[in-house]
């Protein structure tokens, strides 16, 4: 064997642990924006009118309710622009202020270019045409790119009389330019992949439990690029017809809060999911971590489970592994499919406001049909995620948290040996 030859082998992974490291670097920057999720979550929930929000509460309480409501809308609202923020200074290395403030410049710059398009895929609001946004991806893909501005000219020089602009003061200028250029690409890019995404909404509601388990699965692979919200539209706030007391509901979200019996087809199989499963997978990973780490890795996947079951957000659990193990993300948009899927076909009936937690599930059991079955699956699918994520944890050495390597010219080799082994026997 030639030198060059012996050498190929290490060059090829050498460019795949690279890869790895860039995916890593950035699952790890979006758990930044990602952590004021639960915040945004418990006070949205606390804030609705069936909760502190509610009629006959006293008039003080309601108050607390708009102030609540007001502040988690503050956060969803401008989740985006969190991401821009987040993932710019936790992907930058040596990241600083000017990092977000290009990030902030870059984004707002990047949206309002975007907003001149109109998105054909959204139905207008009082006969005017809605504006195309990106959503999350916009904030991520900001995100990533003032990154690497900042990297690569966060230090150069101008000439004496452009002096003032050099440096740090430069990137945000360069930002702006480059949300220009992206909102214009993505503004004609945008409407064709929202009327394709818009289109696969309208066949699945005629489609029973298939068109249940294809939508999990396309909301779960969805997630990651913030575009799940465009295909939640339809089906959430527009499918389908109920009349109640002469009033005309659409979508599945309005017509089960209003006692219609056969909505609930694109939110039911959430439940057993977010409830157990997810929680479940949080479980695996725990006792995968590297036993150093398990005490601190206990304490993030407990709080991020336990608001998965409460409020039903499950974007910190799931950013915990998509890109470090997408194959695994893969199976579970998979698995949310069958859940979906399954739980049609079993004649369950749920739903919900804010999103598939318990505050959810407790608050519609009076108008849901055989709810508690969704408890019954929920704890089947738990076990099925805990041994999928344990297996696949171990088998593959996945590096989910608390099994990263610490030192990077020596990446846990023997840690990694004895959990094989560990797994053989």
């Amino acid at each position: 064997m030639t030198t060059a030859a012996a050498q190929a082998p290490d060059g090829r992974k050498g460019r795949g642990s690279g890869a790895m490291a860039v995916a890593q670097r950035v699952g790890r920057s979006l758990m930044l924006p990602i952590a004021t999720l639960p915040a945004a979550a418990l006070m949205v929930r606390l804030g609705y009118e069936d909760m502190l929000g509610r009629e006959g509460l006293p008039a003080v309480v309601n108050r607390i309710a708009e102030f609540l409501a007001a502040g988690g809308g503050a956060l969803l609202d401008n989740l985006p622009l969190l991401f821009a923020v987040g993932i710019a200074v936790g992907f930058a290395r040596r990241a600083d202020g000017s990092t977000g403030l290009a990030a902030v410049v870059g984004y707002l710059v990047f949206r309002q270019v975007m907003a001149v398009f109109d998105d054909p895929g959204l139905p207008p609001v009082e006969g005017e045409p809605q504006p195309a946004d990106a959503g999350v991806l916009g904030g991520v893909v900001m995100g990533i790119v003032t990154a690497l501005l900042y990297q690569r000219y966060h230090r150069k020089k101008l000439p004496d009389w452009l002096g003032f602009f050099g440096g740090r003061r430069l990137v945000p200028i360069l930002a702006s330019f480059a949300g220009l250029g992206l909102g214009i690409v993505f503004g004609y890019v945008w409407p064709v992949l929202g009327a394709a995404i818009h289109g696969l909404g309208e066949w699945l509601v005629g489609s029973g439990a298939l068109g249940a388990g294809v939508f999990g699965v396309a909301n779960r692979a969805l997630i990651p690029v913030g575009m799940h919200h465009l295909l939640n539209s339809f089906p959430w706030f527009q499918a389908g017809s109920y009349e109640d007391d002469g009033v005309r509901y659409q979508g599945d979200i309005a017509r089960f809060l209003h006692g219609d019996p056969t909505a609930g087809q694109f939110m039911t199989g959430f439940f057993p999911i977010m409830m157990f499963a997810l929680p479940a997978a949080c479980l695996a990973m725990y006792h995968c971590a590297r036993p150093e780490r398990r005490k601190a890795v206990g304490g993030m996947m407990f709080s991020i489970a336990l608001t998965a079951f409460v409020t039903g957000v499950t974007e910190p659990i799931e950013f915990a592994f998509v890109f470090v193990a997408p194959a695994l993300y893969a199976v579970h948009a998979v698995l949310t499919g069958a859940s979906m899927a399954l739980s049609w076909a079993l004649g369950a009936r749920d739903g919900f406001g804010f999103s598939a937690g318990a505050i959810d599930f407790l608050l519609n059991l009076g108008i849901a049909s055989r709810p508690w079955l969704l408890v019954l699956l929920g704890l089947c699918f738990a076990g099925v995620y805990y041994v999928v994520f344990r297996f696949a944890i171990l088998r593959f050495d996945l590096p989910t948290p608390g099994r990263e390597p610490e030192d990077p010219e020596e990446p846990g080799k023997e840690a990694a040996e004895e959990d094989r082994a560990r797994y053989r026997a």
